[in-house]
């Protein structure tokens, strides 16, 4: 079998918190009189916490100190996991779980690659605390997406080496990461139309059909 371990990007792929995070930015915004919509916000997705509110700010008229900064994006985070409670395992696709117990059954490590720091408190909301082999996220990587830390890492993480490891990504810049971090990579939704990706899913579950063929 030429894939050993499929690491998984979170956000946009096991589960979709987009609207979470645009709420909890919007709210940070809306507070520093700074314009700011959904357009905006996807210029976010893969970004770290730090770097999306760098892109906010380039509506800002001023100059904001590094405390600030700081302070701003730890009142964001707050707000975001307050909302983040409202998330279930109710709010797990059936065929994402579906899927991913058939990988597991096939003998193949699942790890998780998110830029995020609450993508353990999400999993936990979604029934899958305990579910993967390893999660790398933005605890501990200091280079976000396109960089290929975050998935170098889960790949050492799960002990395969790059070239056995499949990413499933929904971004550009997560593509690009697993290409540089030398691993194939599978595209869902919004990232298929980049033409970057090793295979192009269509649905979550196609990624059963990947697995086949390369057995």
């Amino acid at each position: 079998m030429r894939y050993k371990a499929i690491i998984f990007d979170l956000d946009g792929v096991i589960c979709h918190t987009d609207q979470y995070h645009y709420m909890a930015w919007k709210r940070v915004a809306d507070d520093l009189g700074i314009y700011f919509d959904e357009t905006i916000n996807n210029r976010l997705r893969g970004v770290s916490r730090m770097e999306s509110f760098e892109i906010i700010l380039e509506r800002y008229d001023g100059k904001m100190s590094e405390e600030d900064k700081i302070r701003y994006t730890a009142e964001k985070n707050e707000v975001y996991k307050t909302l983040l409670k409202n998330m279930s395992p109710a709010d797990l696709d059936g065929e994402i779980k579906e899927t991913l117990d058939e990988l597991r059954e096939k003998g193949i490590k699942l790890a998780i690659g998110s830029s995020s720091k609450n993508a353990k408190f999400i999993l936990g909301q979604l029934g899958l605390g305990e579910y993967f082999d390893a999660v790398s996220d933005g605890n501990n990587i200091t280079r976000s997406k396109p960089d290929p830390e975050v998935f170098v890492k889960a790949a050492q993480y799960v002990g395969e080496r790059p070239e056995h490891c499949l990413v499933v990504e929904d971004a550009k810049a997560g593509l690009e990461a697993a290409i540089a971090g030398g691993m194939d990579c599978a595209a869902v939704g919004d990232a298929v139309s980049c033409g970057l990706a090793t295979w192009n899913l269509n649905t979550f579950s196609d990624l059963k059909n990947v697995i086949s063929s390369e057995q």
